[in-house]
């Protein structure tokens, strides 16, 4: 089974993507064997008010019965803008989001700030993960309008320890993975999981070694990037890196455990 954990619909205001669509990216899935894909809209990244954002996206999830199946769906949740709460109640409650996505650089706060807190805290009282990507475009690439600034691994561990009992896929990984011992071993005992798509996941033997096969999953970070890279990370693992069983917990297993289907 393969199932992807980082995937978009939508428009960025500074780049033209291919497969933005959920018919699009539903064909992509077929083309290369993904029996179901997490998914979010890019437009939450924008908008002033993010449920406008997820509301497009549970209508679009709605329109065909097949994406029902395919297509899971996390939220995008601004935990500055007024009425957060609420849109968390209806998104979980109503709307059957299975997660959700923050994105504290370009919604301006700190991944410490006591609401940001609040609703990992909130969203792990549900059971539900919370993902956060490190990079979602190249910057040296990208508009200048677009923020500059890219995280490191280490850029998450604030929140994972201010809630360590939360669930967290952390996407994207494009820089350092070095953490420090105290931080290392602390990262290892959370339910944290970090997708295929990064550029800085390379060394698969040694980061396997490292953090411990139950840490990664496949993510595609469709559009923005090649469906194909992530998978291939995994794929072309030899056998003395990584045999049968290591390759089926990369390519649904971690993920599959997290979401508890």
């Amino acid at each position: 089974m393969l199932i992807d954990s980082n995937a978009y619909i939508g428009h960025w205001p500074f780049r033209k993507f291919e497969y933005n669509t959920l018919e699009a990216l539903w064909g992509r899935m077929k083309e290369f064997g993904t029996d179901a894909s997490i998914v979010s809209n890019l437009h939450g990244v924008f908008y002033k008010n993010t449920q406008h954002a997820n509301e497009e996206l549970h209508q679009a999830i709605g329109s065909k019965r097949v994406y029902k199946d395919r297509f899971i769906p996390f939220a995008v949740i601004n935990p500055i803008y007024g009425g957060w709460r609420d849109d968390f109640e209806v998104c979980t409650s109503d709307m059957g989001m299975q997660g959700i996505r923050l994105y504290p650089k370009y919604h301006h706060y700190d991944i410490t700030h006591p609401s940001c807190v609040e609703l990992v805290k909130m969203s792990r009282d549900k059971g539900l993960p919370v993902a956060f990507s490190l990079r979602m475009v190249d910057n040296r690439t990208s508009s200048w309008i677009d923020i500059e600034k890219e995280w490191a691994l280490k850029d998450m561990i604030p929140i994972i320890k201010a809630v360590p009992d939360a669930k967290y896929i952390i996407c994207n990984v494009a820089n350092s993975t070095n953490l420090s011992e105290e931080d290392l071993k602390l990262f290892k005992k959370t339910d944290t999981l970090m997708d295929s798509s990064g550029r800085a996941l390379i060394d698969w033997p040694g980061l396997l070694t490292k953090f411990g096969k139950e840490k990664f999953c496949f993510g595609s970070q469709s559009p923005i990037l090649d469906y194909c890279s992530g998978l291939l990370r995994i794929e072309s693992l030899r056998e003395r890196e990584a045999d049968e069983k290591t390759k089926e917990l990369l390519r649904s297993g971690n993920l599959m455990k997290m979401l508890e289907i």
